[in-house]
């Protein structure tokens, strides 16, 4: 397995479309969810049981009131791959997941 292949600009931008709510920022994607804290707490559980099964991480910053996630390739020098497209649509369906469970 070699190193990732970095997408073009255009290439990442046309990914973008496909999920909203991320956003490009330099060579990372990023996006905050406004979840709660205990359901975010459960959602990383999955999320990074997840990346260790397909090898992909994110970087994850929790808050009182949201989560959120920042990815890009660090085997591809920091650069935006296919793999990072990937791991957001995943987290996407994560928290979705997480914010449907009550709570009390």
């Amino acid at each position: 397995m070699g190193v990732p292949e970095p997408l073009s600009d255009e290439e990442i931008a046309e990914r973008l479309v496909g999920l909203p709510g991320w956003e490009r920022k330099g060579d990372e994607i990023t996006r905050a969810y406004e979840i709660r804290y205990h359901a975010a707490v459960a959602a990383i559980v999955t999320i990074a049981d997840r990346s260790r099964r397909i090898g992909h991480h994110a970087d994850l910053d929790l808050r009182i009131d949201h989560l959120r996630a920042s990815i890009t390739t660090h085997d591809a020098g920091h650069r935006l791959t296919a793999a990072d497209f990937d791991l957001a649509h995943r987290i996407d369906v994560i928290v979705a997941a997480h914010r449907a469970l009550p709570l009390e």
